[in-house]
């Protein structure tokens, strides 16, 4: 089916409908969709908030209040014209949320998102404990802070009254369900992101649960994304007539679902998202017997895995530069132009390096600054840098997909006002670089999960492609040299 960037009036649209909903780092947003994943005519549906910070490292939300964000959204979207069309209603939330609730089905704690640094000591304990290198072939993840068994261990040793309170220990998404649904069940995907599950069962790891001091059973059922639940609370259809009958999808995580939305769904074909952050993610249709110590590997279902890497910075590098340097009014000529040797070298870890080397207490390095070196090399030498540190990433997942990427899906802020550093990328990567322009992809990514068991045989809407960016031949050489010079550099400072 071609793509689609416009809206369809609701009566063109081929039912089973999906209400998508999506909790983000800056809002939550919902959309309704058709059987082919097009996007309906409708209210904008957004509630933006903001994570409370610290600079102890605190990052958290209120979890009622997104629980309201998420009526209101159902008000708005959950129409009673469309009665008998709402075929299910799917979530995605940002990745490794936790909150604590208790017997009677209410928070106890704020929910602590995944940028909430103040597990740094419990990290370095499990470090000192487990064998890092088994806990990532186990559960595909590394000892890190975005992850629960250090958050957990924290939360016992500096609020033992409020860990002592909690029954069961949710995503955010499992709460949002219990509140208004009253039934919570984690997607496997969810469940992935905890760094607790077994990547290869596909159930929780009960030695990383005994691990982070709590117990299996205080933790949801995880639910594959074709076991949605069908028996919610008798107030849903009260409330929302729109919604009765609807199968409520497993919350599932942001990450999978930005990656079916772009349509990196192929092995051949990976994802890379240019936002604050960074990543690069392509789904396996297997669940790979080793993962490479700079990645991350979360199991989805029972038969595909999502392997990938964080990068930190990526449109915090931008909003750095813009605010640091002088920087030229068309920064787009900049990043166009031919490799100039005078740029200087830079390693762009403002906030400490996640993939490949997860030194977290990287900081930004620029060096090889000559006379010659101009505000305009000085951007873009970091913005080559961002492009160097994704190219890291792309070496591992060759090594371990056992395939070059055939081909690149950029999506984000980034890639969306810079679109022409997507050429750096591409000479970095040595790969093609196809720009995504589709908006709110996450949100349609997840609704593309749910229709694969809603509705199975309807063929979907392609996403919008906008410029495909393509290696230049003759600045092979230059790349190469950037990345040798990167790696000493890397060498000498970080390692």
């Amino acid at each position: 089916m071609a793509s689609t960037h416009h809206k369809i009036d609701p009566a063109e649209a081929i039912d089973p409908l999906i209400l998508g909903l999506d909790v983000g780092s800056t809002a939550s947003r919902g959309g309704l969709y058709d059987a082919a994943a097009r996007p309906l005519e409708g209210p904008r549906a957004k509630v933006p908030h903001a994570f409370t910070t610290a600079a102890d490292g605190t990052s958290e939300i209120d979890p009622d209040a997104v629980v309201d964000e998420i009526e209101q959204i159902l008000d708005l979207l959950a129409t009673p014209d469309l009665r008998g069309r709402i075929g299910g209603v799917a979530i995605d939330t940002f990745s490794a949320s936790l909150v604590g609730v208790d017997a009677r089905g209410r928070a106890v704690t704020p929910c602590y998102t995944y940028a909430d640094s103040r597990c740094a000591a419990q990290v370095r304990e499990l470090r000192d404990e487990l064998d890092e290198q088994d806990v990532l072939q186990r559960t595909g993840t590394r000892l890190h802070s975005s992850y629960l068994p250090a958050r957990l261990r924290w939360l016992a040793a500096t609020d033992r009254a409020a860990f002592s309170a909690v029954d069961r220990w949710m995503s955010l998404g499992e709460y949002v369900h219990l509140r208004i649904i009253g039934t919570a069940v984690v997607g496997t995907a969810a469940a992935a992101w905890t760094g607790l599950l077994d990547r290869r069962t596909g159930a929780w790891d009960e030695r990383m649960v005994e691990t982070s001091g709590i117990d299996v059973a205080q933790l949801s059922p995880v639910h594959d994304p074709d076991l949605p639940v069908r028996e919610v609370s008798a107030r849903v259809a009260e409330r929302w007539p729109a919604l009765a009958g609807a199968a409520w999808y497993p919350v599932i995580a942001d990450g999978l679902a930005s990656n079916v939305g772009v349509g990196a769904t192929a092995e051949g074909t990976v994802a890379l998202a240019a936002a604050t952050s960074g990543a690069m993610r392509v789904l396996l249709h297997q669940i790979p017997q080793t993962i490479p110590s700079g990645l991350w590997c979360y199991r989805v279902d029972a038969r595909r895995s999502l392997l990938g890497g964080a990068l930190n910075d990526v449109g915090r590098v931008v909003t750095w530069l813009e605010q640091t340097l002088r920087v030229p009014d068309d920064v787009g000529a900049v990043l166009a132009a031919d490799p100039d040797p005078a740029t200087p070298t830079v390693l762009p870890y403002l906030s400490g390096e996640r993939s490949t080397g997860w030194a977290a207490q990287a900081r930004a390095t620029i060096t090889d600054v000559g006379a010659a070196a101009t505000a305009e090399l000085i951007y873009r030498g970091a913005m080559e840098g961002v492009a160097l540190s994704y190219a890291r990433v792309a070496e591992e997942l060759a090594g371990a997909a056992g395939t070059h990427a055939h081909e690149i899906r950029a999506a984000g802020r980034v890639a969306a006002d810079l679109t022409p550093w997507l050429q750096v990328v591409a000479d970095g990567l040595d790969a093609d670089v196809r720009h995504v322009t589709n908006k709110r992809t996450t949100l349609r990514g997840t609704a593309l999960i749910a229709l694969e068991s809603l509705a199975p045989d309807v063929p979907r809407s392609e996403p919008t492609i906008g410029a495909t960016f393509e290696p230049v031949p003759a600045r092979r050489g230059y790349y190469d040299e950037r990345a040798r010079r990167y790696q000493d550099v890397y060498a000498a400072l970080v390692r």
